[in-house]
């Protein structure tokens, strides 16, 4: 079984529309987050496949989009009521 990497999605989009497809494709993947950021846990292949789809999606003079991968080795850290981001053991993607 491939392991996923946790990842952070930010996006600003201009447009209303994009917007709100940005958040679907987003939260297709999402594990958690909030507004405009999601932790993802991704394997490399769905990494390539949300870069794409959301390349397609936005209008990059307009649009920002940033994927970071997090670093394996460091802690999770979270406050108040936060919880930690936990790769499940099953995914459904669609």
């Amino acid at each position: 079984m491939t392991q996923r990497l946790l990842h952070l999605a930010c996006y600003d989009v201009a447009d209303p529309r994009r917007l709100i497809a940005a958040l679907k494709l987003a939260r297709v993947y999402a594990t958690g987050g909030q507004k405009s950021v999601h932790e993802l846990f991704l394997t490399p292949a769905e990494r390539i496949d949300l870069v794409e789809d959301m390349s397609a999606l936005l209008d990059l003079s307009t649009d920002r989009f940033l994927l970071l991968r997090l670093d394996p080795r460091s802690h999770v850290h979270t406050l108040g009521k936060a919880v930690k981001p936990v790769d499940p053991d099953y995914f459904y993607v669609g």
